[in-house]
């Protein structure tokens, strides 16, 4: 059987791989601390639930509008204006099978073969890949770990060129945590505007902020051209598994998006549809709730990583994610890279992280904190156990 070239320029999700070899050895009796997936641990919340099973019991099980129901589009819309101010209509907004799939479809309905785009290290691991899929080429722009990986308006645009297309952010970021300032955020759209592309703003995880921070997103702008936004149920209600996700932006980049969909999933989900219509809609103490313990369990894991000797570690603006340094163990014992070490840490102490070269940096770990502290205080006592013997 011969491939196409373009399926050979893509790899399977690292974060996925890490995930099936944590199961593969939980299957087989072993007690592994997860640090792998990016997914919450909270339940989610019952009011969305029964939503779902309303919609069941009253047989809404067929397909929808393969772009979403209105009540969805409306309530996304609605929501995005309450927490941001922002002004889109129903026709600017698109449901899509999870966020992942809206990045996709913009990616793909504006990049030719050979356009480049613009994407910040250390970058989501799916943003290359999908770019490389699509033909075009990534043009890494190497953020400064001392600097807390900041992205800067003025690094983007040394970084233009004649065949720039997109700029992708994502902030707060996966895998650091970091988060783009407000006025940088501003700067990198006018710099879109300036330059005619467009930006890319990933905001899956923008509820989650610490620290003084506010959420923030780009959509208050009457900008349509050069933004899109792209937005996720999965995180901020812990709807990981019912595939909810969105994009806002224009409306003919939307129809366009929408050909793809046509095409692929067709509509999403039902009945999921209508749980999302409840998480918008009704109460959002859940959020707040998840985002006090978030933080609780980011102090707790960065406290217990800095005192390992020969770790470094930022402290994460927002998602749940913390980005070591393990740079110190490196070339030791046998171990060539993070990814070797990772491999040696899930083997002999049994605790799943994922290699930093999945998110483009060599000297890394991303650790995710979405578990429990009495899984983060036993996860934590392995690795101080285990880096002491190397």
């Amino acid at each position: 059987m011969q491939l196409s070239q373009r399926i050979s320029r893509i790899s399977v999700s690292s974060t996925l791989v890490v995930v099936q070899k944590a199961t593969k050895l939980k299957a087989s009796g072993v007690n592994v601390v997860d640090f792998g997936a990016g997914e919450p641990d909270f339940p989610t919340p019952d009011n969305i639930k029964k939503a779902a099973i309303e919609a069941l019991n009253q047989n809404f099980t067929k397909y929808t509008p393969t772009g979403g129901i209105a009540d969805l589009k409306q309530a996304i819309v609605k929501r995005h204006a309450k927490d941001f101010g922002s002004a889109y209509s129903v026709e600017e907004c698109l449901v899509t099978v999870g966020g992942k799939q809206a990045i996709f479809e913009a990616i793909a309905a504006t990049i030719n073969y050979g356009d480049e785009v613009i994407l910040p290290v250390p970058y989501w691991v799916s943003f290359l890949d999908i770019v490389n899929y699509a033909g075009g080429r990534a043009v890494l722009l190497q953020t400064r770990e001392e600097d807390g990986f900041a992205v800067r308006a003025e690094d983007v645009e040394k970084l233009v060129t004649p065949k720039t297309k997109l700029i992708i952010i994502n902030s707060p970021n996966n895998p650091t945590g970091a988060v783009v300032p407000p006025e940088e955020m501003e700067k990198l759209l006018a710099l879109a505007v300036r330059r005619n592309l467009l930006l890319v703003s990933d905001e899956c995880y923008c509820q989650f902020v610490y620290d003084g921070h506010k959420p923030f997103s780009l959509g208050h702008s009457s900008n349509r051209e050069n933004l899109i936004i792209v937005g996720s149920l999965s995180k901020t209600y812990a709807m990981t598994g019912w595939r909810v996700g969105f994009a806002l932006g224009s409306s003919v980049l939307l129809r366009n998006m929408l050909k793809l969909q046509s095409h692929s999933t067709s509509n999403p989900t039902s009945f999921a549809q209508k749980a999302g219509v409840e998480a918008l809609s009704g109460p959002q103490d859940s959020v707040q709730r998840m985002l006090a313990e978030y933080q609780r369990r980011r102090n707790l894991i960065v406290e217990g990583l800095r005192a390992i000797p020969g770790i470094q570690c930022n402290m994460p603006a927002g998602a749940f994610y913390v980005y070591p340094n393990v740079k110190a163990y490196l070339i030791r014992d046998g171990i060539a890279d993070s990814a070797a070490l990772v491999e040696k840490l899930l083997e002999q102490a049994h605790v799943a992280v994922v290699p930093g070269p999945a998110f483009g940096t060599e000297d890394h770990v991303r650790i995710s904190y979405a578990t429990s502290e009495e899984q983060i205080n036993e996860g934590l006592r392995r690795m101080k156990e285990f880096f002491s013997q190397i």
